[in-house]
């Protein structure tokens, strides 16, 4: 992964990268929701916004309606990023798919989120695309 992005000219690939880049191409985030998906606390949520910030990726601002809440967005460079990393993982992904049996796959996936996720986190990774060809 960091290899290919490195390739692709982001050679400060981060391994909370993945996840929190998919999330926030989907649209902006409260660092306490980014926190909940990622599987992590406030404070660690707060240390991969500030540093994709750092990077020039995201930028975050006080909610308009609730001053409490602290978003984090990409910006136009972060979005660049963001879909490099989709594009990566998607590419890997398929690698491994053509390797890999289908029903090993399925069953691999199944145990990963077993394992990954609590009941909440586990139905919101269920509304997440599955892997595949």
């Amino acid at each position: 992964m960091a290899r290919r992005l490195a390739g692709l000219g982001y050679g400060d690939y981060r391994r909370s990268d993945a996840a929190t880049m998919r999330l926030l191409l989907r649209g902006p985030l409260p660092v306490g929701k980014l926190g909940a998906y990622l599987g992590v606390t406030r404070q660690a949520a707060r240390k991969v916004a500030d540093g994709l910030e750092q990077r020039g990726f995201a930028a975050t601002g006080r909610d308009d309606r609730d001053a409490r809440q602290l978003n984090v967005t990409l910006t136009a460079a972060g979005r660049d990023y963001a879909r490099a990393v989709v594009t990566v993982i998607d590419e890997l992904s398929q690698e491994v798919a053509r390797r890999t049996d289908p029903a090993e796959l399925a069953a691999a996936d199944a145990v990963l989120r077993a394992i990954m996720f609590d009941d909440g986190a586990r139905q919101r990774a269920e509304r997440l695309p599955r892997p595949g060809p």
